[in-house]
């Protein structure tokens, strides 16, 4: 299958070396002219994923036009906030893509303003196409080591062009699963990055596994209920785009999310942490996001009013875990 990837970040990078190595026709279309030009010369993603050598056979494209020209399937894999901008730009360059029918997202953040997610952002301006999202807990150097991975690959009806695409992406190495609940998953991939800054906030004042394990088992019940309530199904937050991807950023020490709260747990200022940073803490701004929408909607979420204090009060995470454990007593639910 002929793939083209839109952004060249870490997974974008990794998801190229992976496709590229189970036999498939790659091109890897970098935001930055310059950064196609590294690529081009080093063959490595020194800024992102250094130490994976990217193969020759993967083309790097500099502009977007010929890239789409070929491609059955096109992976977004740009940061969430820029998700519209590159939609827009793709939408400008699609007149000679005649092969093309499906866009998969690998983006994980709502955006801002409007609360739209990266699937619902893609299909308001490429109405034309299929549109997916692919999820999971999946650290990008391991996927481009070839170690096993899990993920999961959502649309809102099946048609064959996801089927094709699931059986293209599906290897030895990497497991893909189908779902239908395309809003659940990308919820689930959202809030998991919020609960991985409370993890590494965990870490960062050295609390021990057994608050991590409390902090986490609770943020699994708030992602639930939060995600139901906001559309998704109870189901998927238990699989690999919730539960499995919490587990996964919330330890993991590739983690963003997880660096960046161990750090503010270790006394850091969260404005001069974000100063200066090539990669994205997503988890940062679908804190704001979820925050807007749980006081709109008068939703309860008590980590992620804390998570959101610390964030943006400039609360101290001790006091935020003072507050937690203060709470009224109740039942598990």
């Amino acid at each position: 299958m002929n793939f083209c990837i839109v952004g060249a970040g870490a997974w974008g990078t990794a998801m190229a070396i992976h496709l590229n190595r189970l036999g498939h026709v790659v091109t890897l279309v970098p935001r930055r002219f310059e950064h196609a030009l590294d690529f081009a010369s080093c063959r490595e993603n020194a800024d992102y994923l250094p130490g994976y050598p990217l193969p020759l056979s993967v083309q790097i494209g500099h502009e977007l036009k010929p890239a789409l020209m070929e491609a059955e399937a096109v992976l977004l894999a740009c940061p969430s906030h820029g998700m519209r901008e590159t939609c827009r730009a793709i939408g400008e360059n699609l007149r000679a893509a005649r092969s093309l029918r499906l866009f998969v997202s690998l983006a994980k953040g709502l955006e801002i303003k409007t609360h739209r997610s990266p699937a619902q952002i893609s299909a308001d301006l490429l109405p034309a196409y299929h549109h997916a999202v692919l999820a999971g807990p999946t650290a990008a150097s391991e996927v481009a080591a070839g170690k096993p991975t899990a993920m999961v690959l959502a649309a809102a009806s099946s048609f064959s062009e996801l089927s094709a695409v699931q059986a293209a992406i599906s290897g030895r190495k990497l497991r893909v699963y189908r779902s239908t609940d395309v809003l659940g998953v990308e919820l689930g991939g959202c809030l998991k990055n919020i609960y991985a800054i409370a993890a590494g906030c965990c870490d960062g004042l050295s609390l021990g596994d057994n608050a991590k394990a409390a902090l986490l088992t609770r943020a699994l019940a708030e992602m639930v209920r939060l995600g139901t309530v906001l559309g998704g199904k109870p189901e998927t937050f238990y699989g690999l785009s919730g539960f499995g991807d919490l587990v996964a950023t919330s330890h993991g020490s590739w983690s963003r999310n997880r660096t960046f709260g161990q750090a503010i747990g270790e006394g850091e200022n969260v404005e001069s942490l974000l100063s200066g940073r090539k990669t994205v803490v997503e988890g940062y701004r679908s804190t704001a996001s979820f925050y807007d929408m749980c006081r709109a909607c008068g939703l309860e979420a008590p980590i992620l009013q804390e998570v959101h204090a610390i964030l943006y009060a400039g609360k101290d995470p001790g006091e935020a875990l003072d507050t937690l454990m203060s709470r009224d007593l109740k039942p598990e639910d």
